[in-house]
């Protein structure tokens, strides 16, 4: 998604974050969390370096979904979202030598009422254990699911690029 906003960069990866919700939080101040921490894994920087983190978390009715680990787990995820409206909250920091900003943004999205087969039927097909929430919108069951969006489609795909640029250009490329 970066690519299209046709800006230089290049991805690096960090084992030195470990990914674990921090009790007591928010959904937004959550992702945030998650999204400074991962920042903090990618220092010293280079003057010259802005360096993107960013973490999606999906919330139904107050209870944060996460990434299923299991089958099970997948289809008991996408019961909760069943027919139901939930939130995509991606938190994300940008940092220089000299700045840091973190922000969120969120989309509300409204399911159709999926019946056991539609669920067993994505989850076998599309093997959804690295999506929070159990699904990626771009995938056959945001074809066929999703009834209604409110907010950035991008975000449920995990990374909120108007957003970003906007950042970006506000303060860190002097726009």
């Amino acid at each position: 998604m970066l690519a299209g906003l046709d800006l230089d960069f290049e991805v690096r990866t960090s084992d030195g974050m470990e990914e674990s919700r921090p009790e007591g939080l928010s959904p937004e101040e959550t992702a945030m969390a998650i999204a400074e921490g991962k920042a903090l894994a990618f220092t010293p920087l280079n003057d010259d370096e802005v360096i993107l983190t960013a973490d999606t978390i999906v919330a139904c009715m107050g209870e944060i979904l996460g990434k299923p680990s299991t089958a099970e787990e997948a289809c008991a995820m996408l019961r909760k979202l069943s027919g139901k409206t939930h939130q995509v909250v991606t938190g994300v920091t940008l940092k220089s030598t000299t700045r840091q900003r973190t922000f969120n943004v969120s989309t509300s999205v409204t399911f159709k009422r999926l019946s056991e087969e539609e669920i067993n039927y994505y989850v076998s097909h599309y093997k959804p254990f690295d999506k929070a929430g159990a699904y990626g919108i771009q995938e056959w069951i945001g074809f066929i699911a999703v009834k209604r969006l409110e907010g950035s489609y991008f975000n449920v795909m995990g990374l909120p690029v108007q957003r970003i640029y906007e950042e970006l250009c506000d303060h860190f490329m002097g726009r």
